[in-house]
């Protein structure tokens, strides 16, 4: 089984999560915190996408809730962050008043839940809209509402992160730094994926990490090709873990994710367990590689 970190034997200190997507949806949430420390993790990231099943866990019973800090309590795996793209079918920039009515509403009760769970860090969506044509109405839409957003968060001590996306809106974290510079608040930051931004921008993802200095949450760790943004296996893509991971340690991220999908492989539970093992090597290739450069 994989390895877990072992706390104050690395300069560079961190903690390794698991995207819940990685392991089969037939699994119960406690059975993916389990799988996810058995791996060597060090918590789960929990998901709410776009499905009905997903967006239902916004509304979870008091008992449910209960149960579930209880679960992650005896498992010994936090859920550190939720990754909220429910926000592609309902961003917060859509033209319809109804839809952006419907995606206040997601994201107010994903905040609530996060508090409610402890939950300290929600990746949010850098999408104006996604199905449809972005236009300088989507984008005014979507500052007016990010703003409403950043004060619920507030009210509830839980931090917003922006991930960077896979469409020309928000793909980069220069770019995702002129949305926290307009809204100048603690509590939105950026939460990069680190595939999209080498798809983004190529050999420059160390300078882009730069432009957001003392912004950045955390940080996805997943595989990318050009032109293709899910599924491509650790090791078999463009993506330099080492130099992105070691910037990010540089500039004081210590909570990483590593993020891909659960694709129907009979030995997925091995599969957990070798990601493990492939990200904190780069991480400490990433640690040892700063401490050089700096």
């Amino acid at each position: 089984m994989g390895k877990r970190h072992e706390r104050g034997n690395n300069v560079a200190e961190y903690r390794l999560g698991l995207y819940e997507k990685s392991m089969p949806d037939t699994l119960t949430i406690r059975e993916k915190l389990e799988h996810t420390r058995q791996a060597g993790f060090d918590y789960m990231e929990l998901s709410i996408d776009e499905s009905d099943a997903k967006l239902a866990r916004l509304d979870w019973t008091a008992e449910q809730l209960y149960n579930l800090r209880a679960d992650m309590w005896q498992t010994g795996t936090p859920i550190h962050s939720i990754c909220l793209s429910g926000h592609r079918k309902y961003p917060l920039g859509h033209p319809d008043f109804k839809v952006r009515q419907r995606s206040m509403e997601i994201m107010e009760k994903a905040i609530v839940l996060a508090s409610q769970l402890g939950i300290r860090l929600i990746q949010l969506a850098g999408y104006d809209v996604y199905y449809e044509e972005g236009c300088d109405e989507t984008r005014d839409y979507f500052l007016e509402n990010l703003k409403k957003a950043v004060l619920m968060a507030g009210k509830y001590g839980v931090m917003l992160g922006f991930e960077t996306m896979e469409t020309p809106f928000m793909n980069t974290v220069a770019k995702a730094m002129a949305y926290v510079n307009a809204v100048g608040s603690p509590w939105l930051q950026i939460y990069p994926d680190l595939g999209n931004l080498t798809n983004a921008v190529g050999e420059e993802v160390p300078t882009d990490l730069e432009a957001g200095k003392g912004h950045l949450a955390a940080l996805h760790l997943k595989e990318t090709v050009p032109g293709v943004f899910r599924e491509v296996p650790f090791g078999t893509g463009h993506v330099d873990f080492v130099s992105g991971a070691g910037k990010a340690l540089e500039l004081g991220v210590r909570a990483f994710v590593g993020e891909f999908w659960y694709v129907g492989a009979k030995n997925w539970e091995e599969e957990l367990a070798v990601a493990n093992s492939f990200l904190r090597e780069k991480l400490h290739e990433g640690a040892q590689h700063s401490r050089t450069d700096s």
